[in-house]
């Protein structure tokens, strides 16, 4: 959302304040749904008759801002309207798709110590290490993401994929294989 467009804005506190405002609840719902550990279905409902609301509210306002004129389109404010109207579109996609987070915290969160590390590992191996290594953090982030025992699960792959086709690679990705995991899962009766 475009709350980094909306944090530095002295000589508007009170319009910056109540985007933010309006932005807070919007989190506040995707927080509550990790919470509850709502699976896509829950999320849509929740985004459908929450989210949308809080967003074309939000929309509304700045347009009217914006078409009003009444910020000067040089000041940091008319500029933080025009970049989030320019960006409204791409904004709205995680309310259209409910896999998709509000924001990518997730996944910078997740990249933070490889690109900390970046300096030290730049002339570490050849000219391909860098697709390789971005390759196995994909899938030991994606066993986090889908509460697998990573270890477990590279060993039980590594030993499978020499004698697997192309076209079965799709049920081991951690995906497929935490879906499986789950259904062979013996349930209480």
């Amino acid at each position: 959302m475009p709350s980094v467009a909306f944090t530095k804005l002295d000589h508007a506190p009170k319009e910056a304040g109540w985007v933010l405002n309006q932005i807070g609840h919007l989190y506040e719902i995707e927080r509550n749904l990790r919470h509850k550990r709502a699976g896509p279905v829950l999320r849509d409902a929740y985004r459908t008759s929450q989210s949308v609301l809080i967003c074309r509210r939000i929309h509304r306002v700045l347009q009217r801002w914006y078409i009003s004129r009444r910020f000067l389109s040089r000041s940091t404010m008319g500029k933080a309207l025009s970049y989030t109207l320019a960006q409204w579109q791409s904004l709205e996609v995680y309310l259209n798709e409910p896999e998709i987070e509000i924001d990518n915290n997730l996944v910078e969160n997740a990249i933070r110590p490889k690109t900390l590390g970046k300096k030290n590992w730049l002339f570490f191996g050849d000219a391909d290490a860098g697709q390789r290594s971005a390759i196995i953090y994909s899938i030991i982030e994606s066993c986090r993401r889908h509460d697998i025992e990573t270890y477990t699960y590279l060993c039980e792959v590594l030993s499978r994929l020499p004698t697997m086709t192309n076209r079965q690679i799709k049920d081991i990705v951690p995906k497929a294989w935490a879906a499986t995991i789950r259904n062979t899962v013996p349930r209480a009766a």
